[in-house]
């Protein structure tokens, strides 16, 4: 069984936006509605869990007329928090074998072959010669090479060194990961350490799952700023 969370729980304050980012109209439609539709058209996702306040829970299910949702889950204290309230909900009805695929509302340009190559790639077989199982991977990730120059600095006033930029990668959603392994993973996070958490990979890596990257999209920006907001909606400007 698939299962996509999609993390809505946010408030997107930096926007300086009377709502969150995730709900903004563009095109006529929330911007929540955009992941949503390409989730909901492809095959490889059985299951639509959605973290979202209670407060816009009812304006999503407008966007659901489909059956693949089967519920909300709460938001957490943070972000991390909040995948765990959506791992702890899916576990009630998806086995540990059951994979989770992990996305942001505010990315609303995903696309339905970046969620094919992450599932390809999870079960890829390494060697050509054999269909052994356990050639697959617990999770992956996909990621964008470093274009710039990267400096380390401890105080974020002078330069300590230079950072080897090809051994350096940005991370993007949606992460996709073993159900049961992920869950326990953030499971041994909730004396604390959870809270200090700032990638939804970081849990899986501390636990020592083997988690292979894939080539990231470009178009997959994730709307933080008013600069991302506007490149966004002349992108929808563009295709209408």
């Amino acid at each position: 069984m698939n299962i996509a969370l999609v993390l809505s729980g946010g408030t997107g304050t930096r926007l300086g936006s009377d709502i969150p980012k995730q709900y903004i109209k563009v095109g006529g439609r929330m911007i929540i509605s955009y992941c949503l539709e390409t989730l909901l058209k492809n095959d490889n996702i059985d299951y639509i869990q959605i973290v979202a306040d209670k407060a816009w829970q009812s304006e999503i299910e407008k966007e659901l007329a489909n059956s693949k949702f089967k519920g909300f889950s709460n938001p957490g204290a943070n972000r991390q928090l909040s995948i765990y309230n959506g791992l702890t909900d899916i576990s009630k009805y998806a086995d540990d074998d059951s994979y989770v695929l992990i996305h942001d509302a505010a990315r609303p340009l995903l696309s339905g072959e970046l969620i094919n190559s992450c599932f390809e790639a999870v079960k890829r077989i390494e060697d050509d010669h054999t269909s052994d199982e356990d050639n697959s991977h617990d999770g992956v990730l996909p990621v964008l090479p470093m274009k710039d120059t990267v400096y380390m600095s401890h105080n974020g006033k002078t330069v300590a060194n230079l950072i080897d930029r090809s051994k350096i990668y940005a991370g993007q959603a949606p992460e996709l990961f073993v159900l049961g392994k992920y869950y326990e993973a953030n499971t041994k996070l909730l004396s604390g350490k959870i809270m200090s958490i700032n990638g939804s990979t970081e849990p899986a890596i501390m636990a020592g799952m083997d988690i292979v990257m894939i080539p990231g999209d470009e178009d997959n920006f994730k709307i933080t700023t008013k600069a991302d907001l506007e490149k966004f909606k002349m992108m929808i400007e563009d295709n209408m």
